[in-house]
């Protein structure tokens, strides 16, 4: 355990916001089960709502580097290709 002021406040925002990021990705990773769940129903318009709901999260994770850049890209890229697959 840290014994100095400055690190035992570092411990708490570490904690604070190693909370706020499990969080943050927890509902990322509904959102696209959402998506995928709805491709599998094989429902083109659902699954554009949701993926625009998942875009949104997904760039928002990407920037604020909850997830990688190019990790970002790549989720966005697959459940776009998933959606062009249902036959419309």
């Amino acid at each position: 355990m840290p014994h100095t002021r400055s690190s035992l406040k570092r411990v708490r925002q570490t904690a604070k916001k190693q909370q706020q990021n499990r969080s943050q990705k927890g509902v990322l990773k509904s959102q696209v089960k959402k998506v995928l769940a709805a491709v599998q129903a094989k429902d083109r318009a659902a699954a554009e709502k949701e993926f625009q709901a998942a875009t949104k999260l997904i760039d928002r994770a990407g920037t604020k580097q909850l997830i990688h850049a190019n990790v970002a890209a790549r989720k966005k890229s697959a459940l776009a290709k998933k959606i062009n697959a249902i036959k419309a």
